[in-house]
This record gives C-alpha cells, structure tokens and sequence, in this order.
C-alpha cells in the first residue's frame, strides 16, 4: 500500500480489516447533547499480505481507529464459550451501510464481525480516521506480539 494515512471515511474502500487484532477500545469526546461519543479502537494494522513462497509475510503497523460521534453501540465478546484466555480479539473486516435521515443528515451502520473470540460490534457514526503508530514491520504473523508494539507517545514499554 503506497498510501500510509492517515485515513478517513473517504478511503473506507481502498482499506482491508480482515485479521486485524484489537488491543483496546475506549469511549473519548463524549457529547452529552447527542449522546454520541467517539469509540477509538487500538489495533495491529496489515498493511500487506505478501506470500512468500514458503508463507506468508505480513506488513503491520500499530493504529488508531476512531469512529466518530458513534451512538446506538452493540458490542458482544464471549470469551467463555470457547474457553478462550484474555487476548486482542481478532477481526473478520468491517463493513458499512450508508444511512439518510429524514433532515437529510447522512451516517453509516457498521458491523465488525469478531472472528476469534465469536462476537460482533455495530454501531451508527458518521466517519472514521485511521493513523499509524510507529513504523510498519514486516514478519510470519498478523500481529505483534504485547511486548514488541511500539508504544504511544508517552507511553511505557514493556
């Protein structure tokens, strides 16, 4: 991918979420009037699938990904089913459905579908941006390791 953001909701098709593990979520820019807020989403993102003969290789970037002024949230993990232990979940892509209001305001449904644990989010929100942290690795797995992301500004390391 030539393009290394940041990116927006004008780049939504060029993007590919498929395998991207999530690190964390959290709720910022609360707007109380709205009852909206954004969800800023902490991934590994896979720039490039590249098979190399013998494998794959993948191109991965710490990113942040914020949807903004989201609202009506649907938000399942079940980690107790499978008996699976605490680790970033791992998406199986996002998708969106273009949405107008009888004011004429336009916004997207979206979905992202967890493929390990099983789960789903979906959410109504407008836009989204996407910028990387770091500098993108390449190496056999889709992910870093918790001890080998490279940290946020001021942020400790492992």
């Amino acid at each position: 991918m030539a393009h290394l953001g940041p990116w927006h909701t004008k780049h939504f098709e060029m993007l590919s979420w498929h395998d991207v593990h999530v690190y964390g979520f959290r709720f910022a820019s609360f707007n109380y009037d709205e009852g909206s807020a954004d969800l800023e989403l902490d991934i590994d993102y896979i720039l490039n699938w590249e098979n190399s003969g013998s494998g794959f290789l993948f191109t991965v970037c710490r990113a942040d990904m914020t949807f903004h002024d989201v609202f009506r949230l649907k938000l399942e993990l079940d980690y107790e089913t499978p008996t699976a232990g605490m680790c970033p979940f791992s998406i199986d892509g996002i998708s969106r459905e273009p949405l107008v209001f009888g004011t004429g305001a336009t916004s997207f449904r979206w979905r992202i579908p967890v493929n390990w644990p099983r789960g789903s989010l979906k959410f109504e929100a407008p836009t989204f941006t996407m910028t990387l942290i770091g500098e993108p690795v390449v190496q056999s797995g889709q992910s870093f390791f918790p001890d080998k992301r490279p940290p946020r500004v001021n942020e400790p390391s492992c």
